[in-house]
């Protein structure tokens, strides 16, 4: 008898039970059909049915009338009694809910006629076989007594390889999803000639190599390929393998690092004639035609991704400054700014690079003049980055071998001067600066004085950072630029990121990023000047001029010029983190787009602080444009609003072949 599917009711494997060797496929067979109780009451016989299999005997003709006593036995059940114990919801002996109609039918046919029930009825009858999330790890010589198996369903198991000589050549469909196969090789020793799907997405399928083993040669009447979510990162050389298979129409690439390059749906449907469905989208005679051609210029194409980041407006910020006292002559004045923060994968070169980054920056005018001091080379030597306000250190051959002592000497002393200065510079400026490292934010404060030997002091010199700023490994952290607080912070944000490591970018989407909205807070203080002696004034001659100066000239010499502040290193805060998740992007998502809740951190005291000082000013400028008005007080149903930020990634796509000729040319 022919079924679309077997059992896919939950069992596990345990020790000592069923026949076999544990975690090969037959032992998992064989304890479903166990658990299945097909000798079992009300199934089987017994002593609930055995009359009706009684061996028959050759009885007189007067003995063939049975006597009105003999007609029924009072401890045997009829077989519709027997089927109703099976097919009743609320009887113990009912199927459970997801078992499929093939194990039904096996109950019901042990109740009517159990002496079918042998072993070479389940090798003949089994058509489709599923073997779910068991606990399997190997398939044996056994699967093939199964003599008219068209489809093995083997999901969710822990299988590495399979021997392909044990594959019944009657199969039409294997799906092996969610198991720890590495490579199609050992399917392609002996693969089935009748197959029509191989499904082996959720695997580990990683190198080049698995292009050569997705043929015609190995698999003829293929119709349905399913690959999605390994870790194939090859193409071009994919495509050119499934290319011989002239009756693929259904194709999942889906979830693999390949599929995060902006061609890889047009390339694929240019490539694949026939294709008629790629990642579960139809493939439309528009796309056909918008992508005509672009398979001549597979080669040209580059083997990266291209993500575009957006951060827009920033809500529901508590303003810090209202908490602060009213500062005083001698400080400290302080000030705040709030920017959002990102991590997201780069390549290794690019980490390699954005290590070094401050180092090079900070030396890099002394660098400058060296060379304009010795080469004679001009400031269009530097190279900017096409990243957003990064400067990459090109790390050019300044200095050649064969030098001069005397070069040398000059060249040291040089250095000397120059970065003493420039030492000099910061301690006065308290110049602090941020560097983006592989896996976590150090902040470089102005050079210590030598002179400095408690360890307080040292720490007093420290930034302030919170943990949560450090980023995730292999990720580099991104930040917005420093805003100052309002009712909504306009963050205006974007940022492309264009990867090569494909793989990284795809072990980065899985996890996620991490977005933070950070606050800054710095005290400055005024700079106490050293007391310079003041020359003697000169005795005024007879001749002096009397006069005195006029009061608009003495005013004008009271005011004193601005005062010389000094910044401590500068505190800072995570006033809200959260997870973004990525995984849709390799799932066929073109963007995610969300927004970013941190729940509240304003209260109503807060908020009514922030109105009155809001009220004050807008009270002043009334004075001047009586236009205006004064805004509303809070009303009664106050509900504060959450902290928010407004995030979307985008994976950049081509739309059609002229798009993808553009970036050739750029």
């Amino acid at each position: 008898m022919e079924t679309s599917e077997s059992s896919t009711s939950d069992y596990r494997q345990t020790e000592g039970e069923g026949e076999g060797v544990p975690g090969t496929l037959s032992t998992a067979v064989c304890e479903h059909l166990r658990k299945l109780c097909l000798r079992e009451f009300p199934c089987g016989i017994g002593s609930w049915n055995k009359s009706r299999f009684l061996p028959q005997k050759c009885r007189a003709w007067r003995e063939l009338v049975p006597k009105e006593e003999e007609t029924l036995v009072p401890e045997e059940e009829t077989m519709e009694a027997l089927l109703g114990l099976v097919r009743s919801n609320h009887s113990p002996w009912a199927m459970l809910k997801d078992a499929s109609a093939e194990d039904r039918f096996l109950r019901e046919l042990a109740i009517q006629n159990p002496l079918m029930i042998k072993d070479t009825f389940f090798y003949s009858y089994f058509r489709s076989l599923r073997v779910v999330n068991k606990g399997v790890s190997l398939v044996d010589k056994d699967l093939l007594k199964f003599l008219k198996l068209e489809e093995l369903v083997l999901s969710a198991n822990k299988i590495e390889e399979i021997d392909a000589n044990n594959l019944p050549r009657t199969l039409k469909v294997l799906e092996l999803y969610g198991n720890l196969i590495a490579s199609m090789e050992c399917l392609c020793s002996a693969p089935p000639p009748r197959l029509q799907h191989l499904g082996l997405g959720h695997n580990k399928l990683l190198g080049p190599l698995e292009s050569l083993y997705v043929t015609s040669h190995n698999w003829p009447q293929l119709v349905s390929l399913d690959l999605g979510f390994n870790n194939l990162t090859d193409l071009q050389n994919m495509i050119l393998g499934l290319s011989t298979l002239r009756h693929l129409r259904l194709l999942v690439l889906q979830g693999n690092p390949l599929s995060l390059v902006p061609y890889y749906r047009g390339f694929t449907i240019d490539s694949l004639a026939h294709l008629c469905v790629l990642d579960d989208i139809t493939v439309s005679p528009n796309e056909k035609h918008q992508f005509r051609g672009l398979n001549i210029h597979g080669d040209l194409l580059a083997r990266e991704a291209q993500f575009v980041v957006t951060i827009g407006n920033v809500r529901g910020v508590l303003d810090s400054s209202i908490l602060d006292p009213e500062p005083g002559p001698d400080g400290p004045f302080i000030s705040y700014s709030y920017y959002v923060t990102y991590d997201f994968v780069e390549d290794e070169d690019q980490e390699r690079n954005v290590s070094g980054l401050v180092e090079a920056t900070r030396h890099d005018s002394v660098l400058d003049e060296i060379d304009k001091h010795f080469s004679g080379t001009d400031e269009e030597d530097q190279q900017e980055d096409p990243l957003e306000g990064r400067h990459r250190h090109r790390g050019r051959q300044r200095f050649h071998p064969g030098s001069t002592e005397e070069m040398s000497k000059e060249l040291s002393e040089f250095i000397a001067k120059e970065m003493s200065q420039m030492a000099e510079g910061s301690v006065e400026s308290g110049i602090t600066e941020v560097d983006e490292s592989e896996t976590s934010i150090s902040i470089h404060s102005a050079p210590l004085p030598q002179s400095i030997d408690s360890s307080e002091e040292l720490a007093k010199l420290r930034p302030k950072i919170d943990v949560q700023l450090c980023p995730s490994p292999g990720t580099v952290l991104f930040n917005t630029v420093h805003k100052p607080w309002s009712d909504v912070i306009p963050c205006t944000y974007e940022m492309k990121h264009t990867l090569k490591e494909l793989i990284r970018v795809k072990a980065f989407l899985l996890a996620g990023t991490t977005v933070s909205i950070v606050e800054e807070k710095i005290l400055s203080w005024p700079v106490v000047p050293t007391p310079v002696e003041s020359p003697l004034p000169a005795k005024k001659g007879k001749g002096s001029n009397k006069k005195k100066e006029p009061a608009k000239d003495k005013a004008h010499k009271k005011k004193e010029p601005p005062r010389e502040l000094r910044q401590d290193p500068p505190v800072l805060t995570v006033l809200g983190s959260g997870l973004v998740y990525l995984e849709p992007l390799l799932a066929g998502e073109p963007v995610v787009s969300t927004v970013c809740n941190f729940g509240v951190v304003r209260t109503l005291e807060t908020d009514k602080l922030t109105h009155a000082r809001d009220s004050k000013k807008v009270k002043k400028s009334l004075k001047k444009d009586r236009s205006k008005t004064v805004p509303p007080t809070m009303e009664s149903g106050y509900q504060p609003e959450p902290l928010s930020v407004e995030v979307q990634i985008q994976l950049h796509q081509y739309r059609s072949v002229e798009e993808a000729f553009l970036s050739l040319i750029d």
